[in-house]
């Protein structure tokens, strides 16, 4: 845990999340080799292409494919990516007491959701904001599916959705969730939520609303998934094994985060229409404050 929370400072965090991102394209030796990567952090540009093969167990041609698969031409310009993003002063962080589980708890969800938070820009940019917005202005009608605790955050898109004017259904179980979905006329938008992206339930959605012609906006953690190859839209945002037992919880805050950044997006982008539907939601929302 030591070694792999120095690789989670403010600075680092978005070179983190690309590399995390990609974790689920690897496989065998090269994902041992990300591992290393993220494990070591900041201390892999003193480390050579042979240094990090050894710590990953294999050869050092497997570092330079697996760097390439991770979006880099190869081991030099992670290195110099790792440079560029090192803080020249790490800020001390509170030790948190090994001998009290309340303390370590809070240590560690508060690390993992600062990174989660920290490394959204590094896979979600002002481009896939604004395709995303513009799927859900065209659209005559909105299908949210999540499930677990991905659930919790498409109930509150479709709040979101719904104040700002767009036709929106959220069905409370995936056998519903998937009949709406074949359904959904063209031009529709499904939009699902899982943090792996694989997800059966929300998977089945979405390819039900592909197949009946509707479009497919994907919010998940990971670049690439089954969710991701359905998808016709992709926003990717959070962490993955950021603290053991904790990758959910940092994710579930990265993603509603990338629900208000979207949901800011689209009350531009449908100016007087939605802020006439903001002034009925306030209206309505008056009469419960007491």
């Amino acid at each position: 845990m030591e070694e792999r929370s120095k690789f989670f400072t403010p600075l680092e965090s978005q070179l983190a999340a690309q590399i995390r991102a990609r974790l689920g394209e690897l496989r065998g030796t090269e994902a041992r080799v990300a591992r290393v990567v993220l494990d070591r952090g900041a201390e892999l540009v003193h480390l050579s292409v042979s240094d990090v093969a050894a710590l990953a167990g294999t050869a050092p041609s497997s570092v330079v494919r697996a760097c390439q698969r991770l979006g880099f031409r190869g081991f030099q310009e992670l290195k110099i990516a790792a440079a560029l993003h090192a803080p020249a002063a790490p800020a001390a962080e509170p030790a948190a007491d090994a001998d009290d589980p309340a303390a370590r708890a809070l240590a560690d969800t508060l690390r993992a959701a600062r990174a989660a938070l920290e490394g959204i820009t590094a896979t979600l940019g002002p481009d896939d904001l604004r395709a995303a917005a513009e799927l859900l202005d065209d659209a005559p009608r909105v299908l949210l599916v999540g499930t677990g605790l991905s659930g919790a955050v498409a109930l509150d898109i479709a709040y979101r959705l719904r104040a700002l004017g767009l036709v929106v259904d959220a069905p409370a179980d995936s056998m519903t969730a998937q009949l709406v979905a074949a359904g959904l006329p063209p031009g529709a938008v499904c939009l699902a939520v899982s943090h792996t992206g694989a997800t059966h339930s929300v998977v089945a959605a979405a390819r039900a609303a592909r197949a009946s012609g509707a479009e497919v906006l994907a919010l998940t953690s990971y670049a690439r998934s089954p969710l991701t190859e359905t998808a016709t839209c992709v926003l990717v945002a959070g962490g993955q094994d950021l603290v053991f037992g904790l990758e959910t919880t940092a994710s579930r805050l990265a993603h509603l985060a990338a629900v208000d950044a979207l949901a800011q997006t689209l009350l531009a982008l449908r100016g007087p229409r939605a802020e006439q539907a903001l002034r009925l939601a306030a209206d309505v929302c008056a009469d419960y404050v007491y």
